[in-house]
């Protein structure tokens, strides 16, 4: 099963081991179980404090456990952790025999003090990248609670159960055999929704904070940017994130980051965060911005955020970058297959079909050019347009007319995402003018109706413009004095992770600009030597 160099470097990792391990399988016949078996024995030849037994009699076969010699189990795959769940494999080995976990400490006595049982059992598929980070929290928090249970179960291997369960993507988690969650999940996203009393506790310990020189909202490409340059001018910084990396962790492939060939979002949202923890700023992530009181309304001459939880940040500066979400269909099928076929950025994953077909929902400049640009990559482009005529500048028109890999359905009302659990397969569309239904076979759909800036909670506060984007100039400052803004959340063109991350820096030295005009900001912690 395991290679020379893979074996070479388990054998390391297991000699952090600080406890022995038991691994007992589940068996029967099958060609599946006779892998899972020499597996299992290959990783116990690797080190004297893992043991193997074949005499597990869980429901599940093949299935193995990984737990301590004469304790219950908590952990169990119910398939082969190959691919990208090995790491989640190497990690259960290690943190069972006792290897402390690369965790906050914070988030580790929250695990610990969780009480009740709860069993969670994960989808997922060998090929999946989000997976793994479900896998791997779900792992841990078994390890450290003994009232947790975590299965990570391979929808390949239990057809008839992932059928019957109706799970139609992953991961999808169930808790004691309810539906929990679907999609990436971080470990802090997964125990807000099981800590009833985490938000009033988070509430407490944000509303003591003291007030910040520079307080992004958004923890994006811009807000990333935005708090490390404030940070090196060595004010007190503070990102305030809903879910730190925003739109990037739902991109698969990208491309066009200039100076990286390839990267995936996740990676790169991970790079992001870890960069900015390199600095000494206060990273409150998980936060919702519920509403803002700029500093001339408010009695202290701090703009204040509060946010959805009830607790309030005080701010001499504000960098507002909490971005947009791509406007869906809002059909059956969309959502299961974000990021299995159903994509949102022609620039980045377009390179990923090549050769494909795909359709294009919208016949915008937008709807339009994507079709344009993807008719140069991809096998086939099929544009879709409710309305009766397409919507685009006349010469992207033209263009678009004069492309042989082209077809353009006008009057089409999207219906249906189709897929067969893992990928898209096909979408369905009403023709408004005969009511007829038609299905297209293909693997890939560029929803291309237009962006939604996250400002709802802004109106009345700062100048939105008709799309709802925050209007700023060319500091970046927006019609508050003091409040700047950074990202697709703006009025800037073209919505690129590149371009977020250029605006947010400057959005950030108009800040420290304005504070060094209009307020002295607070001192760094070690004075500057001439």
């Amino acid at each position: 099963m395991l290679d020379t160099a893979i074996k070479t470097q388990l054998a390391a990792y297991l000699e952090k081991l600080q406890a022995p391990i038991e691994l007992v399988a589940s068996l029967d016949g099958s060609d599946a179980a006779r892998q899972m078996r020499e597996l299992l024995t290959e990783i116990a030849e690797l080190s004297p404090k893992v043991a193997v037994r074949t005499d597990g009699n869980d429901a599940r076969k093949p299935s193995f456990s990984v737990g301590r010699p004469g304790e219950a189990a908590r952990i169990r795959f119910a398939g082969i952790p190959m691919g990208h769940e090995f790491t989640s494999l190497v990690l259960a080995l290690l943190q069972t025999g006792g290897h402390p976990p690369k965790v906050d400490a914070a988030v580790i006595e929250q695990i610990k003090a969780l009480s009740g049982s709860m069993r969670f059992e994960t989808y997922i598929s060998l090929s999946c990248h989000n997976c793994p980070d479900v896998v791997q929290a779900l792992n841990l928090m078994a390890v450290l609670n003994p009232g947790i249970e975590s299965v990570m179960i391979v929808g390949a291997l239990y057809q008839e159960e992932v059928s019957a369960s109706q799970i139609m993507a992953v991961p999808t988690v169930m808790l004691n055999g309810e539906a929990f969650g679907q999609g990436r999940m971080t470990i802090e996203e997964i125990l807000a929704k099981v800590d009833t009393g985490a938000s009033a506790r988070d509430a407490e310990k944000l509303n003591a904070k003291d007030a910040y020189d520079v307080l992004v909202v958004g923890g994006g490409p811009a807000g990333s940017a935005a708090a490390i340059y404030a940070a090196r001018k060595g004010i007190r910084t503070g990102v305030v994130a809903e879910r730190f990396g925003g739109q990037v962790l739902d991109t698969l492939g990208i491309e066009n980051f200039i100076s990286v060939q390839r990267t995936e979002g996740p990676k790169l949202a991970m790079a992001l965060e870890q960069h900015v923890k390199e600095y000494e700023v206060d990273i409150m992530n998980l936060q919702r911005a519920a509403a803002l009181m700029p500093a001339d309304k408010s009695a202290d001459g701090l703009h204040q955020v509060t946010l959805a939880n009830g607790a309030t940040l005080k701010a001499r500066s504000l960098i507002l970058a909490t971005g947009a979400r791509w406007r869906e269909m809002n059909v059956p099928g969309e959502k299961e297959y974000k990021a299995k076929g159903v994509c949102f950025c022609p620039h980045c994953d377009g390179p990923l079909f090549k050769g494909k077909r795909v359709a294009v929902i919208g016949g915008g400049n937008s709807g339009v050019e994507a079709a344009i640009d993807l008719a140069g990559i991809v096998g086939h482009v099929t544009l879709l347009e409710f309305d009766s005529t397409l919507r685009a500048d006349a010469v992207l028109q033209a263009k678009l007319k004069s492309l042989p890999n082209v077809t353009v359905h006008v009057n089409a009302q999207t219906t249906e995402v189709i897929g067969d659990g893992q990928k898209v397969t096909a979408i369905a569309y009403k023709d408004r003018v005969g009511g007829e239904t038609r299905r297209i076979e293909l693997e890939g759909i560029f929803v291309q109706i237009g962006l939604l800036p996250n400002t709802d909670w802004l109106k009345g506060r700062v100048a939105l413009s008709p799309r709802g984007e925050i209007e700023i100039d060319a500091r970046g400052e927006t019609s508050v004095p003091g409040i700047f803004a950074a990202g697709d959340a703006t009025t800037t063109p073209y919505k690129q992770i590149i371009i977020a991350m250029g605006e947010g820096a400057k959005a950030s030295l108009s800040a420290f600009d304005h504070l060094i005009r209009h307020s002295a900001p607070a001192p760094s912690a070690e004075p500057a030597i001439a």
